[in-house]
């Protein structure tokens, strides 16, 4: 096995309401390593969007340590989170949040606007970026002009945009249908397979089949972490 992309050792995540303290995640020891394809699953309540937060640097542990590509992200001011977010992690989520004035090439390229990076570099990242989710020949509609699966693979290559290390999906299918999340879920192995780790946040078992790995949460622990069969993931 190659290198871990991500180590949590003993991560611990509380939040106070009032005088008590509310405890998502007790503990959490786990290595996701290059190029791997990790589903995140439980109920509502394990702790799986508070590790996803923490994960994606939107958040910090209370206690332990997580290390992503051999930094200690854990105690990170909030000026080095955000670095670290744009270079080293690439979002999809759920809702898709793309601003509505601008044209998918627009959207795409506007993390490296944040980046400093020049205008005719801005296109060409933002071009090759449509072209690996097949969308080059749609670059210049804007959201209203495009279907639902055709504005996630619009939010999937803003995600891949500054070549990130690390891919996380936070119910990327939760507003797409079945046949469009199917083909959502096809892009995300091709950019696995092309050499990006790839972390799936998802309540859907058929979405979960995609991952070769599933890591089940419950409580705010690791209930059960497996690898899956190469013959039963799904082509």
């Amino acid at each position: 096995m190659s290198e871990a992309i991500i180590r949590l050792e003993e991560i611990e995540k509380s939040y106070f309401m009032g005088n008590q303290a509310i405890s998502a995640l007790k503990g959490i020891t786990l290595d996701i390593f290059k190029n791997e394809y990790v589903a995140l699953m439980g109920p509502s309540g394990s702790g799986k969007s508070t590790l996803m937060n923490i994960l994606g640097c939107l958040d910090s542990p209370t206690g332990g340590r997580y290390i992503l590509n051999n930094k200690d992200v854990s105690k990170m001011a909030d000026d080095d989170l955000a670095e670290v977010r744009n270079t080293e992690i690439g979002f999809v989520f759920q809702q898709f949040n793309l601003l509505p004035r601008l044209t998918a090439a627009e959207n795409v390229a506007l993390p490296l606007i944040y980046a400093g990076i020049n205008k005719k570099e801005r296109i060409e990242r933002s071009m090759e970026a449509l072209r690996k989710v097949g969308l080059e020949d749609r670059s210049h509609h804007k959201s209203n002009e495009l279907s639902g699966g055709q504005i996630q693979r619009v939010a999937i290559a803003r995600a891949l945009v500054n070549n990130p290390s690390l891919l996380l999906a936070d119910e990327p299918t939760g507003n797409l249908d079945s046949k469009t999340s199917v083909e959502v879920m096809e892009i995300f192995g091709k950019i696995q397979q092309g050499g990006n780790t790839v972390v799936l946040v998802t309540h859907e078992e058929d979405i979960a089949r995609y991952a070769h790995r599933v890591v089940r949460l419950r409580d705010g622990m690791v209930e059960s972490d497996h690898l899956r069969e190469v013959s039963m993931i799904r082509s």
